[in-house]
């Protein structure tokens, strides 16, 4: 169990006390006599034996409490708060609709601007028939302009 150069030790045993078990005194049986004497009932059964006995009263169950009525103040305070949240609710939509429209609108105008600008830079640079400029063919020092001839 120890390693070689550990030095043993001696090992004591505790051995537990056990604690006696209580002492019990059964309570005193008292006879109680019942307030009235119940009255005993006999019934025959149809085989002829005779069964006397005491009458049991069936078990009746609890009376059902009555609900307490609740305050017509308790009630419009209710309705009114569901009111109230239905209302916030709405506005919150609401807002949030509008919000989104007008992000929609300025997306379409952002677009109108796109494809006009596209439309006149093709009108602007695109190829056509006669622009009123200036002639210049570098190659042949061809100056229609200036009259130099190469």
């Amino acid at each position: 169990m120890y390693p070689d150069h550990t030095p043993q030790r001696a090992v004591e045993v505790h051995q537990p006390t056990p604690i006696p078990p209580p002492v019990v005194h059964p309570a005193p049986v008292v006879p109680v006599q019942p307030g009235t004497a119940p009255t005993v009932a006999s019934i025959v059964l149809p085989d002829g034996r005779v069964v006397t006995g005491y009458a049991i009263d069936p078990a009746r169950p609890e009376p059902v409490a009555a609900k307490p009525a609740v305050s017509r103040a308790a009630v419009n305070v209710a309705l009114g708060g569901v009111g109230f949240l239905a209302v916030c609710g709405g506005l919150l939509l609401l807002t949030t609709f509008i919000a989104a429209l007008t992000a929609f609108i300025g997306q379409l105008i952002i677009l109108a601007a796109v494809v006009f600008g596209g439309w006149i830079a093709v009108q602007v640079l695109g190829p056509s028939g006669y622009k009123g400029s200036t002639t210049v063919n570098i190659r042949r020092a061809v100056f229609k302009r200036n009259h130099f001839h190469g």
